[in-house]
């Protein structure tokens, strides 16, 4: 019987059937709760902080599911590989936030649903990255007022329901401490974080707003008992992906990946329980691309060929797995790529674009008060080395043993001890990029000229196993920023193949000083005809002694009709701070050619706005 502290449940068992395929089938009610941008912050994780009474008796009644990840540190890219139960990397959707089309072979999770005799219903957040007329009909309801009870009588029902209570927005409008019912004064902060009042402030704000979604968490289950569906009715709770503060949501770490995730399964399922008792915690690893083939397999449908995740209940559950795999893209106007695996113990981290920092000015994340703190004590010169390693150049790889280092900042890439854990890892994140066919070795404005109408899922299936190879062994050769590779990335800046060309440009930009006696021969590649390669050369150009050259061609991608290569361009004169007349002007020039006409992506504006208030202080 399922009894919160607040709430008093009596269990009612109601059922349901409908006819599949000449048969007969009880179809369970399936209801997903969701919250936003949380991490593991709970009673029943074991956060002595948080004050979350029904999430923890869900737990009691329930499996808590240990290791839970979302495969994308945000909320668009993660959306998108529910839904498909595809890594949204595989599917070409991986940047944040993009609407390019899904393939059509990939039927979405509510089609499945609702051809098996299902009653779909979302309240209400869609956000799947992908060409939202693609996901226009799926649902028999999506709106603030879809509901199960709306369901013809008799249907069995697939409902989500949204909290936004948690959403990183709930922390860019500080309350007065006074206001607060946790005190910023307990907070213990992660090592990563300096300690400074804003800070303090909010994380205590932001575990206030974890209670609140714990109370909308219970209110949803009463609901379920007051219809008598409680029993009859599987109930998965989780978080979109990790969250709130700096350093977690956007990216592949622990705080950016792990997730709260409970499913309450009925007595009357018990056949599906995935431990011996409810009540019980389940170590096995878990992420986003689960989630559709586990719900086809609760239902008895079979799993569809393209799903790439592993079923965690029913009758086509699999062995356990050994790891999850973790992605990240483009975040909003700030270009970055990483790749990640998780096992039981370890994380590791290979960032293909090492020369970025970790703290690129992301406008959405900027308005929290926390962050504007952080980087000011950086600047200040008063933050330690853990402190300080968000704002400088990131390293190719990363290393961490998450038992004795569950903060995750204590890189052990270098460890000779760990030389064997290391490269079994990397080896496993090549495969796995292979294997699923990662779209995301394309730069972006290379893939709207590749596929321009289509999705990269299609196009990646007609490409040759030897060439993904190839890019992935150039884009690694590239990111690791050794002096030995210069001479045969300097080679392949001849290559057909833009996308070898880009990856080639970047590793002679990551080696920068050291890739000097090429500057000139360097010089001679600017009449690249890819939108993606040019700015990267131009970064060079300009950053080491060349800067009538870089410019030059600087302002023409600031100029291009493809919208990503002006972002990539902006990119470049913010990060090395292009504060000249001929870029102003060059700014104004692209405002006039492409006005604000309310167009979606538009992140290139977002960019100039945000030179303009940087230049104007």
């Amino acid at each position: 019987m399922f009894k919160p502290i607040i709430f008093l449940f009596a269990p009612v068992i109601f059922l349901f059937s409908s006819p599949l395929m000449g048969q007969t089938k009880d179809l369970p009610n399936i209801i997903w709760l969701t919250s936003e941008d949380n991490s593991p912050f709970a009673g029943c994780y074991g956060d002595q902080f948080a004050t979350t009474p029904n999430m923890d008796h869900l737990a009691s009644e329930g499996f808590l599911y240990t290791h839970a990840y979302a495969n994308a540190p945000v909320c668009a890219p993660a959306r998108n590989t529910i839904i498909t139960g595809v890594y949204a990397n595989s599917g070409g959707n991986q940047h944040m936030r993009s609407h390019y089309p899904k393939s059509d072979i990939i039927q979405l999770l509510p089609e499945l649903l609702r051809k098996a005799g299902y009653y779909c219903t979302n309240n209400s957040k869609e956000d799947y990255n992908m060409d939202p007329e693609q996901a226009a009909d799926i649902w028999d309801e999506s709106s603030r007022k879809a509901h199960y009870k709306n369901r013809p009588a008799g249907k069995p029902f697939f409902a989500v329901f949204n909290n936004t209570i948690s959403h990183e927005s709930s922390i860019h409008k500080s309350i007065p401490n006074k206001s607060l019912r946790h005190d910023p004064a307990k907070v213990k902060l992660p090592p990563y974080h300096p300690d400074t009042p804003e800070m303090r402030h909010d994380w205590a704000q932001y575990y206030d707003k974890i209670e609140d979604m714990d109370t909308w968490l219970g209110e949803k289950l009463q609901e379920l008992e007051d219809e008598g569906l409680l029993e009859n009715t599987i109930v998965f709770y989780f978080g979109d992906h990790g969250g709130v503060l700096g350093r977690s949501k956007r990216f592949v770490y622990e705080s950016g990946t792990r997730i709260p995730m409970i499913v309450r399964i009925p007595q009357k399922y018990k056949s599906i329980f995935p431990a011996l008792n409810a009540g019980d915690k389940v170590d096995r690893m878990v992420s986003f691309v689960d989630l559709a083939p586990t719900l086809m397999s609760i239902i008895g449908e079979d799993i569809p060929n393209w799903m790439q995740g592993h079923a965690f209940l029913g009758e086509q559950k699999t062995a356990d797995p050994r790891q999850v795999f973790m992605f990240r893209g483009r975040m909003d106007e700030r270009y970055d790529m990483s790749r990640a695996i998780r096992t039981p113990r370890y994380r590791y981290i290979i960032n293909y674009m090492p020369h970025r920092i970790y703290g690129q000015h992301i406008n959405y994340l900027w308005k929290a008060p926390s962050m504007v703190s952080w980087e000011q004590a950086y600047l200040n010169g008063q933050c330690n080395d853990y402190q300080s390693a968000f704002w400088e150049p990131k390293p190719f790889e990363e290393l961490y043993d998450t038992e004795s280092d569950p903060w995750e900042v204590n890189n052990l890439a270098a460890d000779p001890a760990y030389a064997d854990i290391l490269d079994s890892l990397r080896k496993e994140t090549r495969n796995w990029s292979l294997q699923i066919k990662d779209t995301g070795f394309i730069p972006e404005t290379e893939r709207n000229i590749l596929y321009p109408n289509g999705s990269l899922y299609d196009y990646m299936q007609t490409l040759p196993s030897e060439t993904l190879e190839f890019w992935v062994d150039v884009a690694n050769m590239a990111a690791a920023g050794q002096v030995k590779n210069l001479q045969k990335l300097f080679e392949l800046l001849d290559n057909q193949d833009p996308v070898v060309r880009y990856w080639a440009a970047t590793g002679i930009l990551i080696l920068g000083d050291k890739a000097k006696p090429f500057a000139q021969k360097i010089m001679d590649k600017m009449s690249d005809q890819s939108p993606a390669v040019t700015p990267v050369i131009s970064e060079y150009l300009y950053s080491n002694g060349q800067q009538n050259e870089g410019l030059k061609y600087l302002k023409q991608c600031i100029g291009s009709p493809e919208l990503f290569s002006r972002v990539q361009a902006l990119n470049v004169v913010d990060i090395q701070d292009i504060n000249q007349k001929e870029v102003q002007q060059s700014l104004e020039n692209m405002l006039l050619l492409y006005p604000d006409n309310d167009a979606p992506d538009r992140y290139d504006l977002r960019l100039v706005q945000w030179l303009k208030d940087k230049w104007s202080k």
